[in-house]
This record gives C-alpha cells, structure tokens and sequence, in this order.
C-alpha cells in the first residue's frame, strides 16, 4: 500500500490520466444515476486540483482554483441533478471551460519547465489532451443551449464529450455533427487545437532528443 501511496505522489499526472480514461469508461454505466453522475464530476475536478497542485502549484493557480474550480464543483452536481435547466448548464459551462483550459495550460507548463522529459511529464501528454476535450464539451453543451439545434437532435452531454474526443483526435469517427454555423466555428477551433497540441508535443520530444545529441557530442 506503501508503495502505492507513494507511486501516486510521484506521478500526479499518471493519477490523473487513469481518472480521466476511468470516467469516460464509467460514465455509460452511471449515465441513469443522478448521485453516480454527481460523484464522477466532483471526482474528476478533485483529481484535476490535486494533480495540478503536484506539478505547479502558484498563486495564480490557488486563485484561478478557488474562482472556478470551488463553483464547478457545485454546478458539476447541480447539472446533474437538473440537466436539462438551460440557465444551469450555461453557468456551469462557464466555470468549467476556463477551469479545464488553465488546467491544461498548466500541464503544458510543466512539460516545458527543464529540459528533462520524467516518466510523470509523459503522462502529462495524455493528460492534458484529455482536459482540453473536457473543456470543448462543455463549450459544446453551452453553444447547444444558446443555438438549439447546433448538433441537429438534442444531445446529452456524454454525446458531445465523445464529439470533442473525435474532433480534437481528427479521427473522424462522429455520428453526431454540427449544424449550424456557430457550433461549426467552434468545432473548427477544437481541430486546429489537437493538431496545434500534436505539433507541440512532438516538437518538444524532437528538440529535447536534439540537445541531448548535442550534448553528447561535447
């Protein structure tokens, strides 16, 4: 249990990755539990807090947490508990979008703070790009109450997330679409973020193998 205990010090980002995948695996199961949906938003934004706190723990992002992060968490239930109340899940899109972005953002921080890539920093990579379609998600059900109709039939929330994984991917596997020119807009954005985010990411890996080289040549 030691050994546990102290693995998961080590590797917040790790943590975090494996909480991220076990909800997207878990949440077909709670989808008809109000307390079970509850539970799995409070869960992941704890995991988001803690494993951020870890790697780049700063006063901004004491602040930005208790700004965002202490609301998100509430309306993370109240959503569940009223999914359908327009009101309710626009103001909880509004905390929770910033929050997930300054989440990932920090994340990709602590890749680029030295020049040594740790086993924790790679599982960073996953991570963040799960965070970011996190994030897209809820900017998706926002767009869907403000335009009814963006993504044709009303979707669950569930439904988007599984868009934003395949739009941020750029895999292409989507039954669901937009519609209407501003969820296009947005979709287009989420394209242009996972193709950004994989140049980045491998740029990085590809400059640090560079010094490395570099290195060993002196």
């Amino acid at each position: 249990m030691t050994n546990v205990i102290r693995a998961m010090r080590d590797h917040p980002s790790a943590v975090l990755l494996l909480g991220q995948l076990v909800a997207v695996l878990a949440y077909p199961f709670l989808d008809g539990s109000t307390a079970g949906r509850a539970g799995l938003g409070v869960l992941q934004l704890l995991l988001l807090l803690a494993a951020v706190a870890a790697v780049r723990l700063t006063p901004a992002f004491s602040w930005f947490a208790c700004i965002f992060g202490g609301p998100a968490t509430i309306f993370a239930v109240w959503e569940s508990v009223a999914p359908t109340e327009g009101w309710v899940v626009l103001t909880s899109a509004f905390f929770h979008v910033p929050f997930y972005l300054f989440v990932s953002y920090a994340m990709i921080r602590y890749l680029f703070h030295d020049d040594v890539v740790t086993r924790d920093e790679l599982f960073a990579t996953g991570a963040a790009f799960t965070v970011v379609a996190w994030a897209f998600a809820y900017l998706y059900a926002a767009v869907q109450v403000i335009w009814p109709g963006s993504f044709g039939d009303h979707r669950q929330w569930f439904d988007l997330l599984y868009l934003s994984f395949t739009t941020l991917t750029s895999v292409g596997l989507s039954d669901i679409v937009p519609v209407l020119p501003h969820a296009r807009s947005i979709v287009m954005i989420e394209q242009v973020a996972g193709v950004f985010y994989v140049a980045l990411v491998v740029a990085r890996l590809v400059g640090l193998a560079a010094a490395r080289a570099r290195r060993s040549d002196v």
